[in-house]
């Protein structure tokens, strides 16, 4: 189950994964047949890929992912950047915990009252970007940072 708040909806929306709608297995076109064996002819390209450089980048969507075999349940927020067409995902955020910066994923844990963990990687980033809910950070403009990998990453610091 994904549930997800964008700029455009102005509403939540719950997605389920059930088959309503959906093409059982061994309904494939002739299309999709070609487009998998097009897929194994396809060599090595010669084009370096584009590390994105941090910057300012606006929140136009969040979602709630179940990730892994446990389900456990993360945050990722849909991104423009200034100088990419299209939109980017980024789930965590780089801050200071324990006198260092360190860069976590936005998961959404819970404490016993059913509320963001204090201290959690998510409770310090919604607490950067003046937000007490999840929803309200879809309009706002955060900053970015890379963490240790290269990757974008939410500044929280």
């Amino acid at each position: 189950m994904t549930i997800s708040y964008n700029e455009t909806q102005k509403h939540r929306s719950l997605l389920t994964d059930g088959n309503w709608g959906k093409k059982q297995q061994g309904d494939e076109t002739k299309m999709e047949k070609d487009e998998k064996l097009n897929e194994m002819d396809i060599g090595v390209g010669t084009k370096e890929s584009i590390a994105l450089q941090p910057g300012i980048v606006e929140i136009k969507a969040v979602e709630i992912q179940e990730v892994g075999d446990k389900k456990n349940k993360k945050l990722s927020c849909t991104c423009k950047h200034p100088v990419k067409e299209e939109t980017i995902n980024i789930s965590s955020v780089k801050f200071e915990n324990k006198g260092k910066l360190e860069s976590l994923g936005l998961w959404l844990n819970l404490d016993e009252d059913k509320k963001i963990r204090k201290g959690s990687a998510l409770a310090v980033f919604l607490m950067t970007t003046n937000c007490a809910k999840i929803f309200e950070l879809v309009g706002k403009s955060v900053n970015t940072t890379t963490d240790e990998k290269g990757y974008l990453t939410f500044k929280g610091y």
